[in-house]
């Protein structure tokens, strides 16, 4: 489409022109999402869509925040101490959490607040063994 616009032809006129001899050479043929609907049009506005599709695009991974990391951690660490086989597994499961979020409440980690303490194992193991019991 670098053909000028002719001296004297209306503006609609040429470029409605150069649209249909392109589609006429096939030139939008094949278009990556043509005739199908916008992703994510249905959501709400996010002024960061952007930074989010690039990270997704490119396979990207972004780190949490350490208390947002420990927190994510403590909570996968107690639904692997409900499943655990022993009582002594779930001990070490809950003590190695403990140990870091005592750490992080004595050193402080940067990010939001911990809003973190430290699991109470006994009453853990008692519903743990209440429910090997049933």
């Amino acid at each position: 489409m670098s053909e000028r616009k002719p001296p004297g032809m209306p503006f609609e006129n040429w470029v409605d022109r150069q649209i249909r001899e392109a589609m006429e050479r096939g030139e939008f043929d094949d278009l990556p999402g043509a005739g199908k609907p916008i992703p994510g049009l249905d959501r709400p506005y996010d002024e960061m869509w952007w930074i989010k599709q690039k990270v997704r695009a490119e396979g990207l991974s972004m780190p949490l925040p350490p208390t947002l990391q420990l927190r994510k951690d403590a909570e996968e660490a107690l639904r692997l101490a409900e499943g655990a086989r022993t009582e002594a597994e779930l001990r070490r499961i809950v003590g190695e959490i403990n140990d870091r979020i005592r750490e992080a409440i004595r050193t402080g980690l940067s990010g939001p607040p911990l809003n973190l303490v430290p699991y109470d194992v006994e009453r853990l193991v008692a519903r743990w063994r209440e429910r090997r019991s049933k």
